[in-house]
C-alpha cells in the first residue's frame, strides 16, 4: 500500500513537468476533427476509430455537405453511407452507428447533444472515448480523459500507467493529472506522439520529456547498440575483404 502510494506521489511531481512542457511544445493544441457542430464532432468522432484523423477530415466535407442535419442522418440509406465512409474502416458498423445514434438523438434528445456521459453513452455506437470527446471539445466539460492508441502508448511509456485496457489507463491517468488539464491533456500526447514519440522509432534524443520518460534510456541504449554493431559488422567486412 505505501509501495502504491509512493508511487502515485512520484508520478504527480512527474505529471507537472509532463504538462508545463508540453504546453510549451503544442500550444495551439485542440481536437484535429474537423466540425461546424456538435452533431458532426459525434459523426466525426464515431468515423476515427481505428482511423486517422486525417482520413476522417478528406471523409466528412462531402458526407456533412449531403447531410446537413441530425434528421437527415436518420433517414440515410446504410448502403450509400457504407460507400461514403468506406475509407475510414469498419464502415458497416460506422454507418450503423451514426444512423442508429441520429435516430436516438432525434427521438429521445430532440436532435440536441446531451451534456452527460451517461446520456452520450446511451447512443448506439459512443463509448467513453467519443463522449469525452465530444463534452471536451463543444461544451468544455471534463468528465475524463481520451485514451487513443497514441495516449495509451505514450502514458505506458511516461510510467504513468502499467495498464493496456483503454478505460483502466483513463481511470490511472485522472488519479494524477489535474482535472483543469484533463480536456488537453490528450490532445497534447497525441501531437507528441506524431511528433516525436513514433510507435516505431521513437525520437528520444530530441524528446523534450527524455529527463522524465523511464524509457528513453531503454530507447537510447538500443540505438546505441545498433550503431555500435553496425560500425562492428562493417570493420569486419573490411578487414575480411582486405585479408
Amino acid at each position: 500500500m505505501e509501495e502504491k502510494i509512493n508511487l502515485i506521489h512520484s508520478q504527480k511531481q512527474n505529471i507537472k513537468t509532463i504538462i508545463s512542457r508540453l504546453q510549451k511544445e503544442f500550444p495551439g493544441a485542440k481536437c484535429a476533427l474537423e466540425h461546424e457542430t456538435p452533431h458532426q464532432l459525434l459523426v466525426s468522432t464515431i468515423l476515427s476509430a481505428q482511423c486517422t484523423d486525417a482520413r476522417v477530415n478528406m471523409v466528412t466535407p462531402s458526407l456533412f455537405k449531403k447531410y446537413k442535419t441530425v434528421k437527415d442522418f436518420t433517414t440515410a440509406n446504410q448502403n450509400e453511407l457504407e460507400k461514403e465512409i468506406y475509407s475510414t474502416g469498419f464502415y458497416k458498423n460506422k454507418a450503423k452507428a451514426i444512423i442508429a445514434s441520429s435516430k436516438v438523438l432525434l427521438e429521445i434528445f430532440k436532435g440536441k447533444i446531451p451534456q452527460t456521459v451517461e446520456e452520450l453513452t446511451s447512443l448506439p455506437g459512443v463509448g467513453r472515448k467519443t463522449a469525452n470527446v465530444v463534452l471536451g471539445t463543444v461544451f468544455n466539460i471534463a468528465t475524463g480523459i481520451v485514451v487513443d492508441t497514441h495516449v495509451s502508448r505514450l502514458s505506458q511509456r511516461l510510467g504513468l500507467t502499467k495498464q493496456k485496457n483503454a478505460e483502466k489507463i483513463e481511470q490511472d491517468l485522472m488519479k494524477i493529472v489535474p482535472q483543469k488539464h484533463w480536456i488537453l491533456f490528450s490532445h497534447w500526447l497525441i501531437l507528441h506522439g506524431r511528433k516525436t514519440c513514433d510507435a516505431r522509432k521513437p525520437k528520444c534524443s530530441v524528446c523534450v520529456l527524455n529527463d522524465v520518460c523511464p524509457s528513453a534510456s531503454k530507447f537510447l541504449y538500443m540505438v546505441e547498440e545498433s550503431r555500435i554493431q553496425a560500425v562492428t559488422s562493417k570493420t569486419n567486412v573490411r578487414e575480411f575483404l582486405t585479408t
